[in-house]
């Protein structure tokens, strides 16, 4: 399997392929509205904006597994998103990132680039997927690791060709 062959639900309802992906460099993450982390959400959208000429998308997914912290509903998370943050990179629709209900993408993630000590398990909101262009998994940083400190391992992805 490859991350080439999963689909996800947008914020909106539409059926994405991750396919449609498919040559860019992605960040893919578990995103919470009402978490001591959520301030990335700026530099998330800095990032984005900064680099989305050169076909890197951030990916945006609510999980509200961890401290009740994305009780919103979809409307209400898109709503948050503009109004506080500026948000225009992909949000999706709230999912599961642990567990037996754990979305199919964020399954995948976590076997690809496991966490600290060989765990699968996400610990926390905002922990980050970085994908080269040829959809693998290449790096996975946590909560704390911001926007600003993860770009130095971004850029080189870039400037890369595809396999």
């Amino acid at each position: 399997m490859q991350i080439w062959d999963l689909s996800a639900k947008a914020i909106d309802g539409r059926e994405v392929s991750m396919a449609d992906y498919r040559g860019k460099v992605l960040l893919i993450v578990n995103v919470a509205s009402k978490c001591g982390f959520t301030p990335q959400y700026k530099g998330l959208e800095a990032l984005y904006r900064r680099l989305k000429d050169r076909d890197f998308l951030v990916l945006g997914f609510p999980c509200d597994q961890f401290g009740h912290q994305e009780p919103g509903t979809e409307a209400e998370i898109l709503e948050f998103c503009g109004t506080r943050y500026d948000v225009t990179f992909p949000m999706f629709a709230k999912v599961e990132v642990n567990g037996d209900d754990a979305h199919p993408l964020f399954q995948y993630l976590k076997s690809a680039r496991k966490g600290i000590l060989g765990s699968e398990a996400i610990k926390w909101n905002f922990t980050k997927f970085l994908i080269d262009r040829s959809g693998q998994v290449v790096e996975r940083f946590g909560s704390r690791d911001t926007p600003e400190a993860i770009e130095p391992d971004i850029l080189p992805l870039l400037d890369a060709i595809p396999r």
